[in-house]
């Protein structure tokens, strides 16, 4: 994890067709840019996930797909189509959003089939294509019910049906679990999941939740302030970030400052030398990434061979139940270190002088 990566946003071309190709696309309202000049690729059958802060662009770059807004500028194909200019109805695509918007005097069979009913198809056919939607998220034994008398989870799993009815080619996620509790948003990751793989279409999915975008995602795109900062693999986003704010947004994670000293040498703030290949030349500032589960703690001057190692002070302490995340005062800064709740674990108390340590190879280095 040693590596420093290209600073530039990182978008490797899908290995299967183009589903969804972006290119050059920006997105004005008034003198405000929401999206820009942003170029990506979303492969068949990828479960691509955009992540970002609240007014980074995302929902803005799924809602041009969606042909909700259209381009100020810029090129964007579904399936190599130009459909920048094209209404909705005219796309193969559907669209699930936070709020579910059930018709609550319809019962569920007749919400799913609601589109398919505008569009004229037969009685028979829609009866079978709504009960084949409905058996693929597992409520066809409540098709007669009303959307109020479901929980959250079955509301939500509705209108994935409603939106999977009409056979799109492309579905858009618009932070669908974001209305519903801790437990059942878990639960509802891996079933969007399962579901996805079983279909083998293609998901975009927005969230601004990172947790999220690491379990499901087959690669993630990571945005703010309207620009494309790096789009890669869970893995990559969170063990390699190109800058700042990747690392600093994506888990939780201590940068500490430095400077680079040579070639394969950082030194930190309080003058502690870490050997690290950054490629930077002499004088470069740092920032040295270590999550707080690639730390340890141990007494004061008892570092084990072949780490490197800060002192400082045990400042407090948030029991998690399967963790404890030690917050540890060092000379210039507080750093987190997060340690498995083991019954043979030592418990360190306020106060504590203890001396923190990684392993070099488990860090990361970005350019300031």
């Amino acid at each position: 994890m040693t590596d420093l990566a290209d600073t530039e946003p990182t978008a490797p071309a899908p290995t299967a067709a183009t589903a969804v190709g972006i290119s050059n696309i920006t997105k004005r309202f008034g003198d405000v840019v929401a999206v820009d000049d942003v170029s990506l690729d979303i492969a068949d059958g990828e479960f691509f996930a955009m992540l970002g802060p609240s007014g980074c662009g995302k929902t803005t770059t799924l809602r041009m797909i969606a042909g909700l807004e259209f381009p100020t500028q810029g090129s964007l194909t579904i399936f190599g189509q130009e459909v920048g200019t094209l209404p909705p109805n005219k796309r193969p695509v559907n669209t699930v959003f936070q709020n579910y918007a059930l018709f609550p005097h319809l019962n569920i069979f007749d919400n799913v089939a609601f589109g398919l009913k505008m569009q004229k198809v037969p009685k028979r056919e829609i009866g079978t294509r709504v009960g084949e939607a409905l058996e693929l998220v597992r409520l066809g034994h409540m098709a007669m019910r009303s959307p109020t008398q479901l929980s959250g989870g079955q509301q939500q799993r509705i209108a994935l049906a409603r939106a999977l009815v009409n056979s799109p080619k492309v579905l858009l996620l618009d932070e669908p679990l974001g209305a519903l509790d801790l437990k059942l948003r878990e639960q509802m990751q891996g079933e969007l999941k399962d579901l996805q793989r079983s279909l083998g279409i293609t998901f975009v999915f927005v969230t601004h939740d990172q947790e999220e975008a690491l379990t499901m995602s087959d690669r993630i795109a990571v945005m703010d302030e309207g620009r494309l900062l790096q789009v890669d693999p869970p893995e990559a986003i969170y063990e390699r970030p190109v800058n700042r704010f990747v690392a600093d947004f994506i888990g939780q994670t201590n940068l500490l400052r430095g400077t680079v000293e040579d070639h394969d040498v950082v030194c930190l703030a309080n003058g502690a030398r870490v050997p690290l290949a950054t490629g930077l030349p002499k004088g470069t500032e740092v920032s040295v990434i270590l999550r707080p589960e690639r730390a340890s703690i141990t007494e004061r001057s008892q570092t084990p061979p072949g780490r490197s190692a800060v002192d400082g002070v045990i400042e407090g302490a948030t029991y998690l139940g399967n963790a404890i995340v030690y917050r540890v005062a060092i000379d210039w800064m507080e750093i987190d270190v997060r340690e498995e709740n083991r019954p043979d674990a030592r418990r360190h108390q306020r106060g504590d002088e203890v001396t923190v340590s990684w392993d070099d190879r488990a860090v990361a280095v970005v350019a300031e």
